[in-house]
């Protein structure tokens, strides 16, 4: 899968001052940044991945997502857990069954795009 990619450097010691600032300018602070950086490892699982790709379609119990993944229920919760921590999926009780969804409209759209993103040829 990893393809022999040659990366091409300057060969001049030129530092571009007014493109410098005008990125810095534009730059998150520091701590949306690593806010980013944090929500992007928790797509970095593929369990997780999973979880929110069943998500997509039905809001689901552990007990189904569990048997649909072929995991343990435990495991199951453990990633829900930090899912829900991150704000990635949400939950309601009905009963003693406790369901759960997407968090909003933005999680479908941070998948779509990586689903794009690794489709694309």
């Amino acid at each position: 899968m990893a393809e022999d990619i040659k990366f091409e450097s300057c060969s001049c010691n030129i530092i571009h001052e007014d493109v410098i600032a005008m990125v810095k300018s534009t730059m998150p602070s520091k701590e949306k940044l690593f806010d980013m950086a944090e929500l992007f490892k928790v797509f970095g699982d593929n369990t997780r991945i999973k979880i929110i790709c069943a998500l997509l379609t039905a809001e689901m119990c552990v007990c189904d997502i569990s048997a649909l993944l072929g995991m343990n229920q435990s495991a199951i919760s453990h990633q829900l857990r930090i899912l829900k921590q991150t704000r990635l999926v949400k939950f309601r009780k009905e009963g003693k069954v406790v369901y759960y969804s997407l968090d909003d409209e933005h999680v479908k759209q941070i998948f779509d795009y990586g689903l794009l993103h690794v489709n694309h040829r």
